[in-house]
């Protein structure tokens, strides 16, 4: 049974894992390389842990009870004891397999790891373990408190026990789990991300305004949020990598990126994050 989390990177995927296992009663270790990028993610927690109470949703006693359970800290060396550790770093490949490695060099054997990358295989991530057959893909959604799925993702080399214990795991978080064959962005980004892209697409095209193509689809296919609004919600790096990985990895032109989303990411508009991607969210 899964008591005790790590989990490495305190950022906005990495924080949100964090609190839904401490408010679900897990231990959690939250693991950064600096100082700030910790201070930041424990905020940022404190801060979404507050709103709940505001709404009633918690207790201020569960709230204090949550913030407890986490150990946020730069010493990866706290992993050692945990039952599960989660790898939430940017997405990308070279930067995840080195950081696999190194947990295998801390974890204990019996430890189950999992990667909440959304589009890299996760045959090939779990090769670069000393665990494949306890290694699963572990794709949690933005932002992670609010929405209710936990894709996972068995590898080649996954064993049954694996993916029955990450199943537990993601029902005692609160999440409903489906379980998606190991193929370029699995189920749910395989339909997501194409579609985003060919908005981008009608847009360079001049068939309509952002705004009108989000209207479009909200209105007319009753979408909760417009494909150019998520794109910058999901950041418009990570939609060029996730497509430059289908493009790749299906080898198939249908997947190629649009020329406007790589100009986008090449200015630096990356979206929410960076204060203007499609939108001007008035950072700079």
């Amino acid at each position: 049974m899964i008591e005790s989390v790590g989990i490495v990177g305190a950022g906005t995927m990495g924080n949100g894992i964090a609190q839904i296992c401490a408010a679900a009663g897990l231990g959690v270790t939250m693991v950064d390389i600096s100082d700030a990028a910790v201070k930041r993610g424990l905020s940022t927690i404190d801060g979404s842990l507050d709103r709940l109470v505001k709404k009633e949703k918690m207790s201020a006693a569960d709230r204090e009870a949550a913030l407890a359970r986490i150990d946020a800290t730069t010493d990866k060396a706290k992993l050692a004891n945990c039952d599960l550790v989660i790898e939430a770093a940017t997405e990308n490949e070279e930067l995840k397999v080195k950081i696999l490695k190194d947990l295998c060099a801390t974890l204990r054997p019996q430890a189950l790891i999992a990667t909440n990358t959304s589009s890299i295989s996760i045959t090939k991530l779990a090769a670069a373990t000393d665990r494949p057959d306890r290694f699963i893909g572990m794709h949690f959604f933005n932002p992670v408190p609010v929405m209710a799925l936990l894709e996972l993702i068995r590898g080649l080399q996954t064993s049954d026990d694996t993916h029955a214990k990450a199943e537990a795991f993601a029902k005692r978080v609160g999440k409903v789990p489906i379980t998606a064959r190991n193929s370029p962005g699995f189920a749910v980004n395989r339909i997501l991300c194409p579609m985003i892209n060919e908005a981008v697409f009608a847009l360079q095209e001049g068939i309509a305004t952002a705004e009108e193509i989000d209207a479009g689809m909200k209105l007319g296919c009753n979408h909760p949020i417009g494909p150019l609004a998520l794109a910058d919600l999901i950041g418009l790096d990570t939609m060029l990598s996730v497509m430059e990985v289908f493009y790749t990895g299906f080898n198939d032109p249908k997947y190629r990126p649009a020329p406007l989303l790589k100009e986008m990411v090449d200015a630096g508009r990356l979206g929410r994050k960076s204060g203007r991607g499609f939108y001007d969210y008035g950072k700079n």
